[in-house]
C-alpha cells in the first residue's frame, strides 16, 4: 500500500511560486555576486560612479579583470555604463543590489 502525500500548500491561500524565467535570472545574478572581486566592484558603484581604472586601483585588480567582470554584470543588468570621451563611467543603480550587499556584508552602503 502506497502513502498519498498530502501537499502542504494546497490550502494556502494565495500560495504563489516565481515565474520560471525570474527564478532563472535571479540564479544567473546570485551566481555572479558569488565572486568577491564583482562584490567590491558593486560595492564601490553603489558610493558613486567610476571607470575601469579606478575600480582596479579600489579592488586590487589588473583593468582587463575588472572590465571583464563589468561586462558580465553590465549584460546582467547589474551596472549601467555612460561613455564621455573615451572614458567609460559605471554605475550600479538597482535598489535590490543596494539592499542585497548590505544584508550579505552587514553593513550600510555609503550614499552616493
Amino acid at each position: 500500500m502506497t502513502a498519498r502525500l498530502r501537499l502542504v500548500h494546497d490550502g494556502i491561500a494565495g500560495f504563489d511560486m516565481p515565474d520560471p524565467d525570474e527564478v532563472r535570472r535571479a540564479a544567473d545574478a546570485l551566481r555572479l555576486l558569488a565572486d568577491p572581486t564583482r562584490i567590491k566592484i558593486l560595492w564601490a558603484l553603489l558610493q558613486g560612479e567610476s571607470n575601469v581604472a579606478c575600480l582596479a586601483e579600489l579592488v586590487g585588480s589588473q583593468p582587463a579583470a575588472v572590465s571583464q567582470h563589468l561586462a558580465k554584470l553590465r549584460l546582467a543588468g547589474l551596472v549601467e555604463g555612460r561613455r564621455e570621451g573615451t572614458f567609460v563611467y559605471y554605475t550600479a543603480p538597482d535598489e535590490r543590489v543596494r539592499r542585497l550587499l548590505t544584508e550579505a556584508l552587514g553593513q550600510p552602503v555609503a550614499p552616493s
